[in-house]
């Protein structure tokens, strides 16, 4: 499961990183705490051009008859997103990337208190997370909406939890946007053991009102 994300990658440098024209109505950033609703920098590849843009982070199926008109779909599951009527046509042919310096995700104590751990790329590097993407067009204006698409945790990351987001490596970037032909679920897979680096942060950011940059601090 991803359900909140740390993104502190200014809008340019997301842009020249993804080699995306980015467009003008993009998230604020840095924002340590981006949670489900929220809108996120996504990366698509339409006519033969990558862009940069915001999308609402819950997937809103075209059924739907407003946003709330059922569950809250943040995450697709890699093993059953080809078959779920909600995402089988957006995995064929709407698949993006959303970028993120980090995510949150807990564990749970032996009162069964939820504690959160921050988790990054071990190099420091930028993540791009594997998403889908819709628009959603039933209210008085389109929505475009995404979901980020989670597969098994891998052994260092079961330690806190079961699922994980997939994380597609620079070098596939090109096969997850449809730019390098057929063969896109055989991305969808956990990263490397030591793709990730995590510790525990503080429980502040179990409010989704919390901000600022302590929020991905060790304690």
């Amino acid at each position: 499961m991803c359900g909140r994300i740390a993104n502190t990658l200014p809008s340019d440098a997301m842009a020249q990183l993804f080699s995306a024209a980015p467009a003008n109505d993009l998230p604020e950033v840095p924002n340590f705490n981006i949670c489900p609703t929220n809108d996120v920098h996504v990366v698509t590849a339409q006519d033969g051009q990558r862009r940069l843009g915001a999308m609402r982070w819950g997937f809103l199926p075209h059924w739907y008859k407003s946003p709330s008109d059922g569950p809250l779909l943040i995450n697709a599951r890699a093993e059953t997103i080809a078959e779920k009527p909600a995402f089988r046509e957006a995995c064929r042919t709407r698949r993006c990337l959303i970028p993120a310096t980090g995510f949150y995700e807990w564990s749970k104590d032996e009162d069964g208190n939820r504690l959160p751990w921050y988790i990054h790329a071990s190099d420091g590097a930028p993540i791009a997370f594997a998403g889908i993407w819709q628009v959603w067009d039933k209210g008085e204006a389109p929505v475009t909406s995404c979901a980020i698409v989670t597969t098994g945790a891998n052994a260092a990351m079961s330690r806190i939890h079961h699922r994980m987001p997939v994380i597609v490596a620079r070098d596939d970037w090109p096969l997850w946007l449809g730019e390098a032909g057929k063969g896109a679920a055989t991305l969808m897979h956990a990263a490397p053991e030591d793709a990730l680096e995590f510790w525990r942060v503080d429980p502040k950011v179990n409010s989704n009102r919390a901000s600022g940059p302590e929020l991905i601090s060790p304690v």
